[in-house]
């Protein structure tokens, strides 16, 4: 049997396995898709695929802002 077999013509994961959802920005911190975005994303077409990969790099700067930590958050309260 060869693995040629199993192989599908599929845009991969982003996934890094580093699964922590962004509380302000909503996105995971390891592959920037929203929560929606990784649910779905075994059901998406090839093309809905590629226009998220296509944005991911743009959505990197949403997450480096620091919170503040504690301060911060006692702040916000």
């Amino acid at each position: 049997m060869t693995d040629s077999i199993w192989r599908r013509d599929e845009i991969e994961s982003p996934c890094i396995k580093v699964c922590v959802i962004h509380p302000e920005a909503r996105l995971c911190t390891g592959c920037l898709r929203s929560i929606d975005e990784i649910t779905t994303w075994s059901r998406m077409s090839a093309e809905e695929r590629r226009a998220i990969m296509t944005a991911l790099p743009t959505r990197a700067g949403l997450l480096r802002q620091r919170r503040g930590g504690r301060a911060g958050r006692l702040e916000r309260g």
